[in-house]
């Protein structure tokens, strides 16, 4: 008979790595969150310090499972799904927190994360045709998601210089109806560059 938590038990070590990426990606989150509500710089940039931290163990993960050859269906899942809250919804909360809240930057930093759901669906779906002869991806169509982790970098340097709400970089100017920061087109070009399907990079 099935226990109770039966599934956490039958968790690989990999698995709790990368539960450990999407607690750091909710908890860069609910920083942008509190720095909302507080007003504390110091929340913020705590935000921005658990993404790179949530790099690393999305690393680890991959390594651990390839090591303990410990695979599984379930452990790609929750590595995508990790994936999508700490390099996809984090950094575009973390830009919103920063002062990326124009229609236009809604619209964009939405575009985005829609990209970062696309790109991780269409990699597991796509997965197994990619595969050699060895039975491992060799490369990536589009850049892999955390590779907005470059974003979250230039949001640390423009918090750490005091360049956000009104003195973010690049300004702010008004198209119609809405507002549009020119910075939030990292984010555009980001997205872009995860749903190519003619951008291919070699994986590790």
């Amino acid at each position: 008979m099935p226990r109770h938590f039966s599934m956490i038990r039958e968790f690989h070590l990999a698995d709790w790595f990368t539960l450990g990426n999407a607690f750091c990606g909710t908890g860069a989150i609910f920083s942008a969150m509190r720095f909302l509500q507080e007003g504390d710089v110091r929340d913020l940039m705590i935000g921005m310090a658990l993404i790179p931290l949530a790099f690393i163990l999305d690393a680890l993960d991959g390594r651990i499972a390839r090591w303990r050859k410990s695979s599984s269906t379930l452990g790609r899942e929750l590595d995508s799904l990790a994936d999508i809250i700490s390099f996809g919804v984090a950094p575009a909360a973390l830009a919103y927190a920063c002062g990326l809240q124009g229609g236009w930057d809604w619209m964009v930093l939405s575009y985005f994360v829609g990209c970062g759901v696309s790109r991780l669906a269409r990699y597991n779906v796509t997965a197994e045709q990619l595969s050699g002869d060895e039975g491992k991806v060799k490369y990536f169509e589009g850049t892999p998601i955390p590779t907005s982790l470059l974003l979250v970098v230039v949001l640390w340097v423009a918090a750490s210089q005091d360049a956000i709400g009104s003195q973010l970089w690049l300004g702010m100017v008004q198209l119609g109806p809405w507002q549009l920061h020119p910075l939030v087109l990292l984010f555009a070009i980001s997205g872009s560059l995860m749903i190519s399907k003619t951008l291919h990079i070699p994986k590790p």
